[in-house]
């Protein structure tokens, strides 16, 4: 048993299952990106028809505990290992839901390029690496959606 929970990956798909970010914390479970969006995919295909918008869902898959939630046209994934408590797994996704929440409800500005430099400003410097950036950008993708499908 560990010490200290880990998370192996925090996911966010569409609600066809494509990346909007995510985020792996070793490369030791998925060595490759094809083994990473391998994975996505199960994860989506075994998930998607559940009912996890009111509250988080916990699954077993692979040997990974997921908890996931689903909101709007959005799809949250936190993976543990088997032996992860998923109550812990459940708030660190809370914890993401909330902020990721606040990201996208705090700007009210619907011109892509300031919202893009609003999000970019706080979360980036100029040498950050591209992954950070692609997470920045993923958000303003992911505000888009949810406007989107609020609109229609």
């Amino acid at each position: 048993m560990q010490a200290c929970p880990q998370v192996k990956n925090i996911l966010v798909l569409d609600s066809e299952g494509k990346r909007v970010a995510v985020k792996y914390y070793s490369d030791e479970d998925w060595p490759t990106n094809g083994a990473k969006e391998a994975f996505e995919k199960t994860v989506f295909t075994k998930t998607h028809k559940t009912n996890a918008r009111t509250e988080a869902e916990v699954t077993m898959i692979d040997s990974y505990v997921i908890v996931y939630k689903f909101v709007e046209d959005l799809h949250f994934f936190v993976t543990g290992g088997e032996d992860q408590n998923e109550l812990i797994l459940a708030s660190v996704l809370q914890g993401f839901f909330d902020a990721v929440g606040i990201l996208l409800s705090v700007p009210l500005q619907t011109d892509a390029a300031v919202l893009a430099n609003k999000v970019a400003s706080h979360n980036i410097d100029s040498g950050a690496p591209l992954s950070e950036q692609t997470l920045a950008q993923a958000l303003v993708t992911a505000r888009e959606h949810l406007t989107r499908s609020l609109l229609k």
